[in-house]
């Protein structure tokens, strides 16, 4: 990755069938079965992405058919009895749409899916055109990325970055995406830093930081706990 943060235009599926306001409520559900999608962009005569419509969208059409709509007084949520009526993508669909830029990072789209519970954004640039979709399997993607790369970015952004070309004293290893920091460094003060400098890179699952000082002389620096010593940094009782 050479350091550059993945952004959802690297995960993003680019070829998106997508649905104009007029598209009727049978062709809606065709292209969702045809396109293996719970969901659906929507289209104004411009390009720009005016709204979504989802299998949510659709399902009050079941839930309401051929029964008095007037029995539903207490339903909750009128715009599902609204939608039960509907029958083109302008009337059904959830607007304003969700979005996410294509440089938007993976994290924040994470977040954008969770707060509005989504399982899949549109992805739209700054003319409003729709450039592609990220789902929730997409962000995984990045899990995929092999521990070799994963080390050799750690390895350079992080332990070299920060402590030095010369960390022959640090070791860095990761297995399954988790990456194991281990060793003596000049600068205490830095780990939690490396920490989350290994945490920011793509891929990684879990980091576990084994990360001391350099061990205290007391011969030198009597002021000084020796901090390799049993039960240094803890209070004795006489």
């Amino acid at each position: 990755m050479n350091g550059t943060p993945i952004l959802v235009n690297d995960v993003m599926t680019a070829r998106v069938v997508a649905l104009r306001t007029g598209a009727a409520f049978k062709d809606i559900v065709k292209a969702m079965r045809e396109w293996r999608v719970s969901a659906l962009p929507v289209l104004d005569d411009a390009g720009h992405v005016v709204g979504v419509v989802s299998e949510a969208d659709l399902l009050p059409k079941e839930e309401y058919s051929g029964r008095d709509v007037g029995r539903y007084g207490q339903v909750q949520d009128f715009a599902e009895v609204r939608k039960a009526g509907a029958v083109t993508a302008g009337e059904l669909m959830t607007t304003p749409a969700v979005m996410v830029a294509p440089d938007a990072t993976l994290a924040h789209a994470a977040r954008v899916m969770a707060r509005n519970r989504v399982k899949r954004l549109p992805v739209v640039g700054r003319d409003g055109t729709l450039n592609g979709i990220v789902s929730r399997s997409d962000l995984l993607k990045i899990f995929l990325r092999d521990d070799e790369a994963i080390g050799e970015e750690v390895r350079r952004d992080v332990v070299v970055r920060l402590f030095g070309t010369h960390t022959e004293a640090i070791r860095s290893d990761v297995h399954d995406g988790v990456v194991t920091l281990a060793g003596r460094v000049h600068e205490t003060a830095l780990i939690p830093l490396a920490v989350r400098l290994a945490w920011a890179v793509p891929g990684v699952v879990d980091v576990r930081c084994a990360l001391v000082g350099l061990p205290r002389h007391p011969d030198l620096d009597p002021d000084l706990p020796d901090t390799d010593l049993p039960g240094a940094g803890r209070a004795v009782t006489p």
